[in-house]
């Protein structure tokens, strides 16, 4: 598996825009807890995590293809550079539309994290305080309901993947929730 620094250094090459570098630290670090709670290594999960995203602004895919562009070119290059098959099924499997079976402890979290950090992140960011701090699971179930907040998270994505790893939402959103607080910074939120 790549190092965080090489991980991190291919993430800034492929990735320029701001918001969706934060959005790949709020998925490594919610990745990093998830090893801790599913007895994963938490630096090959949080680099999982932070690499899921990599390829999206240079391949994007509008058309959903399950074969091309994100998330299957970045596959291509990842494996290109040795990344482990375990870590590249889980890429796969993050994109619905590729059809790639979420069979793993790592894939599924990977799924539960990815829809659900960007979401957290938005409901901070319409909170007077822009933090993590004094957001509440009721809060987020509340905007979950809202289709016209936050349109580009998949509430579908959000249900499925609680239901693949067998935990209530409320249970997740704090999971979730409570690894991402103490980063806050590093996503951009906590300055009101």
């Amino acid at each position: 598996m790549l190092t965080r620094d090489d991980a991190l250094a291919l993430m800034h090459e492929y990735t320029a825009s701001e918001a969706l570098r934060k959005h790949m630290y709020a998925v490594e670090i919610a990745m990093r807890a998830m090893a801790g709670k599913h007895g994963g290594d938490p630096e090959y999960w949080g680099t999982v995590g932070l690499l899921h995203d990599f390829d999206y602004e240079k391949f994007p895919n509008a058309g959903r293809s399950a074969t091309e562009e994100h998330p299957s070119e970045g596959v291509r290059l990842l494996a290109a550079r040795g990344v482990p098959d375990d870590a590249l099924q889980a890429i796969l499997g993050h994109a619905d539309y590729t059809g790639v079976p979420r069979t793993t402890p790592l894939a599924r979290a990977l799924f539960a994290v990815d829809e659900l950090a960007g979401f957290l992140v938005a409901c901070a960011l319409v909170r007077p305080s822009r933090s993590l701090a004094d957001l509440e699971v009721a809060s987020v179930k509340k905007k979950l309901k809202d289709k016209a907040f936050a349109r580009g998270v998949s509430r579908d994505d959000v249900y499925r993947s609680v239901e693949e790893l067998g935990v209530p939402l409320e249970e997740h959103i704090d999971f979730v929730l409570q690894a991402l607080r103490p980063h806050e910074r590093l996503l951009g939120l906590g300055q009101a």
